[in-house]
C-alpha cells in the first residue's frame, strides 16, 4: 500500500483493537507452579496506548486467552476494552464497535496470527506485527518494522498521531517548560 493511502487510513482510525500474545508480548507465555501465568511487556507501548489515549483516542484488547495479568496491564494503561477468551474475534469487534458507536473504517487492529485474520479483514487498517505470521502480513495494510513485544503498538501509536496531526500534542506534556 502506498504511503499515502495508508496515512489516509490512519487518520480515520479512533479505535485501536489489538490482539496481546504476539503483540503487547513476544508471544512467550511463562507458566508458573501454582497455576498462574507471567508475560513481559514493552514499556514503550504503554507509554504509546497512554498518548493515543491522552489525544482521545480509544484502546481495545481483544484475546484468545484469558490472563489476569493480562487484565491488569489494560487497567493499568487505561485500555477501554479488555476482552479475554474470546473465541469469535469478528463478533467483539461488532460488539465494541455498537458501544463506542464508531464504524469498522475507523477502527485499526494490530494482529499476528491466523485468528486475527477475519478482524483485519473488516476494519479500516489492518495491521501485522513484523514478525506475524506469512500469511497475517500479507493481509495487512501495514507491517510494523519491530517486532509483537517490542514496541510495535508504540510504532502504530505514533503514526497513527501523526497521520491525524496530533503528535505534537500528545508531546506538549513533555516539551512544556514547567
Amino acid at each position: 500500500m502506498g504511503r499515502e493511502r495508508l496515512l489516509d487510513r490512519a487518520a480515520r482510525v479512533r479505535l485501536l483493537l489489538m490482539d496481546c500474545d504476539g503483540v503487547l508480548t513476544d508471544g512467550r507465555i511463562y507458566l508458573l507452579p501454582d497455576g498462574e501465568e507471567m508475560k513481559a511487556f514493552h514499556v514503550r507501548d504503554g507509554h504509546g496506548l497512554v498518548m493515543w489515549h491522552s489525544v482521545g483516542g480509544i484502546s481495545a484488547i481483544v484475546s484468545g486467552r484469558s490472563s489476569k495479568v493480562v487484565e491488569r496491564r489494560g487497567h493499568e494503561l487505561g485500555i477501554s476494552f479488555v476482552r479475554q477468551g474470546v473465541d469469535d474475534k469478528l463478533a467483539e469487534l461488532t460488539r465494541i464497535l455498537a458501544q463506542t458507536r464508531l464504524s469498522a473504517e475507523q477502527a485499526a487492529f494490530i494482529g499476528d496470527d491466523l485468528a486475527d485474520i477475519p478482524l483485519m479483514k473488516r476494519v479500516g487498517l489492518a495491521i501485522a506485527v513484523a514478525d506475524a505470521s506469512e500469511e497475517v502480513r500479507r493481509i495487512a495494510h501495514y507491517v510494523t518494522r519491530l517486532a509483537g513485544g517490542h514496541g510495535a503498538v508504540r510504532e502504530v501509536t505514533e503514526l497513527l498521531l501523526k497521520a491525524q496531526g496530533k503528535w505534537a500534542e500528545a508531546l506538549n506534556h513533555y516539551l512544556e517548560e514547567k
